[in-house]
């Protein structure tokens, strides 16, 4: 049996016009499902051995993503080009639970400068669109800290997701599923957002 973690955007203008997140289905767990799960525990907490904790995990995980970022991948909301801060490098590491929609995060950021800057919620995203292309936050993550030789920042999101920025009057976190991610993840990005780099200081597709 495994046990999923529970507790743990660019600025965008006419590119959230048509940045509203499909709605998902909820995803919640069927009678039968919460039955195994008890049914697991049980049979896990009587035993008097360790031969249980072989097959454990901390975490688990249905995808596992590490991608490194760098300045030149960042696009600016008019679909251009436009480079982020020179030698500074991103290390993004994500895992995703899909029964508890959640990711958790590991990100790591190497000189990236002064202070943060985005319109959302906080400036350090998971954004959908493919490679060469500008898109919506759907995931708005705590931003890393520290010196600017190593910022970092761990933990763990579960949705509902809220980014802080509108399309059409929605929340475009709004109805975002982790699944989504996981069913094709060339089709999202992650960064972080700059006073000095607001496009995107670096930048990584997922896949």
């Amino acid at each position: 049996m495994h046990f999923s973690a529970s507790a743990f955007v660019t600025l965008l203008t006419a590119a959230l016009a048509v940045a509203a997140p499909t709605a998902e289905p909820n995803n919640k767990y069927t009678d039968k499902k919460i039955s195994d799960c008890k049914k697991d525990l049980d049979n896990e907490w009587n035993q008097k051995d360790n031969e249980w904790k072989k097959n454990e995990k901390a975490f688990y995980f249905d995808a596992e993503y590490i991608v490194k970022a760098t300045p030149d991948q960042v696009i600016n909301t008019t679909q251009i080009p436009t480079p982020g801060e020179p030698g500074a490098r991103g290390l993004f590491k994500y895992g995703i639970n899909i029964a508890d929609n959640t990711i958790c995060y590991n990100i790591t950021l190497s000189g990236v400068t002064g202070e943060y800057q985005s319109l959302a919620l906080t400036s350090t995203h998971i954004h959908e669109a493919p490679k060469g292309r500008a898109g919506p936050p759907r995931i708005a993550l705590p931003n890393p800290k520290g010196p600017d030789e190593r910022r970092i920042s761990t933990g763990c999101l579960t949705g509902p997701f809220k980014t802080g920025i509108l399309a059409n009057g929605v929340d475009t976190g709004d109805n975002f599923h982790v699944r989504q991610i996981v069913a094709n993840p060339a089709n999202f990005f992650t960064d972080t957002h700059t006073a000095k780099f607001v496009p995107g200081a670096v930048r990584s597709q997922l896949k």
